[in-house]
């Protein structure tokens, strides 16, 4: 399709307001509306976690996946028609469902609706991943101090944002990217280690995680987990929230993806003159 004058500038706006806003994509706190649906799933799911024998999981439509920011979240789904509800674990993606909607592994479904329904109405929300026990680092088998991909697991809510400096640094905490297999990563490394990691929840409780090794293909205990939050009343929350900490990560930072999105089409635009 030729992309027209207007086109082009609606393009360019959307990307300044991704910008300005900071850019970053969040699993919310909100109630979604949707349908549910079911699938044969296997394992090896988007989110690229290890395939759990005990965890009920489910497929998040791509809006609401949010480029992996729903993986390893737990949500609680409930079929309007029934009253019946299933938690589960977001583990994949599902590129072709509309927004709000979730297909369920199918021992899932089969908790809230008679397999044979098919297609159910649901609404659905984030809540505590109460199998937690501690965080757990897992750095992708082919990570080094030249490029580095790190993972984070059983995490009690949705992770928000990972950001990183080497120990021992007085440096600031710097953003690292997430991508949509659910993994943050630092094309240029984060250097030899090792590393002090500081994670962001949904609820905008931060932890930080001091003094980790490089150590590619280990799942690494943290030791520690983000707070139960108390969403009926934030003030008895202990955390800190991400928009009061120090950080490279927020609004303001420099978004290098969205700069060149923005650097790209005004190429285009140019040599099409």
């Amino acid at each position: 399709m030729k992309m027209t004058i207007v086109h082009y500038f609606i393009r360019i706006g959307c990307a300044v307001m991704l910008l300005v806003s900071g850019s970053s994509a969040y699993a919310d706190s909100s109630t979604h509306t949707g349908k549910g649906t079911f699938y044969d799933y296997t394992g090896g799911g988007n989110c690229s976690l290890p395939v759990s024998t005990t965890t009920l999981t489910a497929a998040m439509n791509a809006t609401d996946y949010a480029n992996s920011a729903a993986c390893g979240g737990f949500i609680k789904i409930t079929n309007t028609d029934t009253g019946l509800s299933v938690t589960v674990r977001v583990d994949d993606q599902c590129p072709e469902c509309a927004p709000g909607n979730v297909d369920l592994d199918q021992d899932a479904f089969a908790q809230i609706a008679n397999l044979a329904t098919g297609i159910i109405p649901i609404r659905w929300q984030y809540v505590a991943n109460e199998q937690a026990g501690n965080l757990k680092l897992y750095f992708e088998g082919s990570s080094s101090q030249w490029w580095t991909a790190v993972q984070v697991r059983d995490h009690r809510y949705p992770i928000a944002k990972l950001e990183a400096r080497l120990s021992g640094s007085s440096n600031a905490y710097t953003s690292v990217a997430r991508e949509s297999h659910n993994y943050f990563v630092a094309p240029s490394g984060l250097g030899s280690g090792p590393y002090d990691f500081r994670i962001t929840d949904l609820w905008g409780q931060t932890v930080e995680i001091k003094t980790i090794q490089l150590m590619p293909g280990v799942e690494l205990d943290t030791g520690t987990q983000f707070d139960v939050y108390d969403a009926a009343n934030p003030a008895n929350n202990s955390s800190t929230p991400a928009a009061n900490t120090s950080s490279n990560g927020g609004a303001g930072a420099t978004d290098w993806s969205i700069l060149l999105l923005l650097g790209g089409l005004v190429a285009r635009r140019l040599r099409r003159g």
